[in-house]
């Protein structure tokens, strides 16, 4: 059906790709040439845009958060360990009180010292519009992910003391999205973050020496890191945005970059057979429709929920993809701790929801009409144009149609913090929005609570559950890691049960990349480590 006529279009477009000139050849041995998802050079300064490729590219390479993954292993899930904060702890007696001890002797590209003021300096950039430093860019890519955060104080050079709202056990999971820039440097740029973003300093691993937007952006490793197994092995880094994914294979192919992000799957063959190798691993990573529940949307009926779910051929969709996706039963993949014991079967069965929507007053006669955000490239979206438009069949052969409204990446982003009440999003009932399930808050918590609905945080829909809401505090309150993986399950399975989400597929974050490309090991992990990695001849 749908799948023919979609990978024969996915083969025109590649035969028809051009990527756009620029002198990007010839550069010296040892340098990685990477072809991204984004439209655009992430944000410099610290804390990104993009999404999560802005971090994965921009944010952990030259940056640092006081706890930190670990990607080091392909085999094993991530863990957090310490960044630039040595260790954290919960104080016993009145657990909104953390305190951290700061990483001693590191220093920013600058030459400047990090020091837990410098970490206060950085968490009133982005919480404090009355602060001097306040950037409202930076604001806008990393509030949401510190929710919890009351009040924070540098009780000496080396200790940190962060305070929450209410007794929050997900907070160090938050503030591994929290990147560490440089006062000094913002400082000698007359405190202009414009001035910053051409000559940014952070403490990471790699030093950003140029960039030009839309174009291309220069890395080179920092060889005074403190972690001295992460100091960069290459010469130079130097990313590239590509969005659309025949182009980015074109690239790779006439040797014009080194590795691409997502490649098109129908020339999976091509490569491989041309000695690029494909490398993916399963993550903690979804690719879902995150839902209206604003009153009138047609998304507030389980039964339309369910209906919508049981519509999708997942398998086919999976095939659509070069067998590179893990169809999805739930929010979570299966095998996550926190999946539990769903009772709704996500699987496919178009006469059950044809007969869901029949009960919910919709039929042949009157097809429900929904409208979807949807972006054209973007950060873990995976190939969103031809995957939404197999939903989109899927759906209007059970009875609903869909009208896309297509906006670029970092748009899509803007809508998705504004919210699904904003005039912005035109009357949207959906957005087609990738989420990183690495942890509790991120992967859970954030999209449904009410204390975050857009714009205040990132539960887009405004959705407001009593129950789910009291499952979300004890998430937070509950310290014991094996009594909150109890509870954790307890909320996943409401998520899959009442159709919260139109749940699609897993990504497995494949990557193509020429065979000179040695030494990556790919974490199971939004988020990648590229120092190990060598280039030969």
């Amino acid at each position: 059906m749908a799948l023919k006529r979609l990978k024969g279009a996915a083969l025109a477009a590649l035969s028809v790709a051009v990527l756009a000139s620029g002198s990007v050849q010839g550069w010296a041995a040892g340098t990685l040439r990477v072809g991204m998802t984004a439209a655009d050079i992430p944000l410099t300064t610290g804390q990104t845009d993009q999404g999560g490729e802005g971090m994965r590219f921009m944010g952990y390479t030259v940056y640092d958060s006081l706890i930190e993954w670990d990607l080091t292993s392909a085999d094993k899930a991530s863990v957090l360990i310490p960044g630039l904060a040595t260790e954290w702890s919960v104080d016993p007696d009145d657990q909104t009180k953390w305190t951290l001890k700061i990483r001693e002797g590191v220093t920013f590209h600058d030459g400047s010292p990090f020091t837990a003021q410098d970490a206060v300096w950085n968490f009133e950039k982005l919480l404090n519009p009355e602060s001097e430093q306040y950037d409202p860019r930076q604001s806008a890519q990393g509030k949401s992910r510190i929710p919890a955060v009351a009040s924070y104080k540098a009780l000496d050079d080396y200790t940190l003391e962060i305070t929450t709202k209410t007794p929050d056990a997900t907070l160090p999971y938050q503030l591994a999205w929290i990147l560490m820039s440089s006062k000094a440097n913002w400082e000698a740029k007359d405190k202009n973050w414009e001035e910053v973003a051409k000559d940014p300093s952070g403490t990471g691993p790699w030093k950003l020496t140029g960039f030009v937007p839309r174009e291309r952006a220069e890395l080179v490793p920092n060889t005074a890191y403190w972690d001295e197994t992460r100091i960069p092995k290459l010469d130079k880094m130097i990313l590239m945005p590509l969005p659309e994914p025949s182009a980015r294979t074109a690239a790779l192919l006439s040797g014009q970059v080194d590795w691409i992000e997502a490649p098109a799957p129908d020339t999976i063959p091509a490569l491989t057979g041309n000695g690029f190798e494909i490398v993916s691993n399963a993550y903690p990573h979804n690719w879902t429709w995150h839902l209206s529940r604003l009153d009138g949307s047609p998304w507030n009926d389980i039964r339309v929920r369910k209906a919508a779910n049981l519509a999708i051929d997942r398998e086919g969709l999976k095939q659509l993809l070069g067998g590179l996706a893990v169809p999805a039963k739930g929010f979570l993949p299966p095998t996550s701790q926190w999946f539990g014991n769903p009772t709704f079967d996500v699987k496919y069965d178009p006469e059950a929801a044809k007969a869901l929507l029949a009960e919910a007053g919709y039929g042949p006669d009157k097809p429900l009409k929904v409208k979807a955000l949807i972006s054209p490239s973007g950060s873990g979206q995976m190939l969103p144009l031809p995957m939404n438009e197999y939903v989109q069949q899927s759906l209007a052969e059970v009875g609903i149609e869909v009208e896309f409204m297509v906006v670029e990446w970092n748009q899509m982003i803007n809508l998705w913090r504004a919210g699904a009440a904003d005039p912005s999003v035109d009357g949207s009932q959906s957005i087609n929005f990738t989420y990183f399930i690495q942890d509790p808050f991120t992967g859970l918590i954030r999209h449904l609570s009410c204390d975050l609905i857009a714009p205040n945080g990132t539960n887009w829909g405004h959705y407001c559950d009593e129950e789910m809401q009291d499952l979300f505090n004890q998430i937070k309150t509950t310290f014991d890691p094996e009594a909150q993986d109890a509870v954790l399950r307890k909320t996943h399975e409401k998520f899959v049960n009442e159709a919260l989400f139109l749940m699609v597929t897993h990504d497995v974050a494949p990557r193509a990349m020429s065979p000179k490309v040695d030494g990556f090991v790919q974490a199971q992990n939004w988020y990648q480590n590229f120092s190990g990695i060598t280039i030969g001849d």
